[in-house]
């Protein structure tokens, strides 16, 4: 039923289309969402995960959690990063990654809703320190489709591979186009 409403919502509704997919069989992946410019962002990532019935947990801002909504993004499948203070998300993240046989979780690899020069590089590290692959998501929205890419395993070319990623995402339109990679 959840699968139905979602394909309702994301292709009659809204008139998105969604182009690839993940394979099947693998079970470890990060995906990186991108350009991410807006709140809506965030429903249109759940619609697609319904869509592409995938358990893909996600990384939100702490306040997110607290108050009403937290139980919610707790049942949705978020895990809270307090971005204030200095933590080890990459390594918290990589030890996630080490004790399941399957897991995947979404990042915004701009760590904010505005329009950024570079990436932050803590997706790649997990990626990298938990020896998996980056599933690159675009939210395209002038062109009403989300572009599911092939995975791309990290090499040991660390500024190569930012350069690639940054380059997939480069020019792709969010909900706001301010904000979008440039």
């Amino acid at each position: 039923m959840w699968k139905t409403l979602s394909e309702f919502l994301l292709f009659r509704v809204a008139g998105f289309r969604i182009v690839g997919e993940i394979p099947a069989d693998l079970k470890k992946y990060l995906v990186i969402a991108a350009p991410h410019t807006s709140w809506l962002d965030f429903p249109l990532g759940l619609l697609i995960r319904s869509i592409i019935q995938r358990d893909i947990r996600f990384i939100g801002k702490e306040s997110l959690f607290k108050g009403p909504f937290g139980l919610l993004f707790h049942a949705l499948g978020g895990y809270p990063v307090n971005r204030e203070q200095r933590s080890n998300m990459v390594d918290t993240m990589v030890e996630i990654f080490s004790l399941h046989d399957q897991f995947a979780i979404a990042i915004s690899p701009e760590g904010t809703r505005k329009r950024v020069d570079k990436f932050k590089t803590g997706f790649y590290h997990i990626a990298k320190g938990a020896g998996i692959p980056i599933v690159m998501v675009q939210f395209d929205f002038e062109h009403r489709k989300v572009v599911i890419a092939e995975p791309f395993y990290p090499t040991a070319d660390k500024d190569r591979d930012l350069a690639f990623i940054w380059q997939y995402f480069k020019g792709v339109k969010g909900k706001v186009p301010d904000y979008s990679i440039l």
